[in-house]
């Protein structure tokens, strides 16, 4: 007769020695470590979220006219296809002067897009748009618009992008301004400042 086969077993650990056996030293076993027991009343430390000083009452202070508006990449392209004047409806909208801004990461990503977007280039660079210039690494404009937004509370952010919006959503006293309707629409803008309300 032929020799059997043994199949080889799968998913099997070696034998290891426990850490409570008798074997090992006193100072290799496992020792419980000892919980303190809590005092009802000792005080305990909470972080809570520092809000700069310009939000009283939850309100943006440093919004109002002239208002500063940030413009990003897919709200021109948008404002394009509505066939929409980017300063003329921000005017419109907010019944006041609105400077739009564009960073260097926004103009880059522009210039990225190539021929397809040339209009919104030449839009883009508009006298009546001011530059800001980025001093951080990348070019990515989502996270400069951000990182701006969250230093500065002066802006509003004019985007479509829905995960940039979300982003903004979290930071308390920054108004979106986005398109709706073949119009300029905002939102979290206080009632002081006269912004429609649609």
């Amino acid at each position: 007769m032929g020799k059997q086969k043994k199949t080889k077993k799968f998913a099997t650990m070696k034998r290891m020695i426990s850490l409570k056996d008798a074997r090992l030293k006193e100072k290799d076993q496992s020792k419980k470590p000892v919980k303190k027991k809590q005092d009802p009343s000792e005080m305990k430390e909470v972080d809570v979220p520092k809000y700069p000083s310009c939000l009283f009452f939850q309100y943006n202070t440093q919004l109002g006219p002239p208002y500063h508006i940030l413009v990003d990449t897919n709200f021109i392209n948008f404002s394009i296809k509505a066939k929409l004047d980017v300063v003329q409806s921000m005017m419109d909208c907010l019944y006041a002067k609105c400077i739009p801004h564009i960073t260097d990461c926004v103009l880059a990503e522009l210039e990225k897009l190539g021929m397809k977007y040339r209009v919104a280039l030449r839009i883009a660079k508009d006298p009546r748009f001011e530059r800001l210039p980025c001093t951080h690494k990348g070019t990515y404009a989502d996270d400069c618009l951000v990182q701006r937004v969250t230093q500065h509370k002066c802006y509003i952010v004019a985007t479509v992008d829905r995960d940039l919006k979300r982003r903004i959503r979290k930071i308390p006293g920054v108004p979106i301004m986005y398109i709706s309707n073949h119009r300029y629409n905002i939102e979290r803008m206080p009632d002081d400042y006269g912004a429609p309300r649609f």
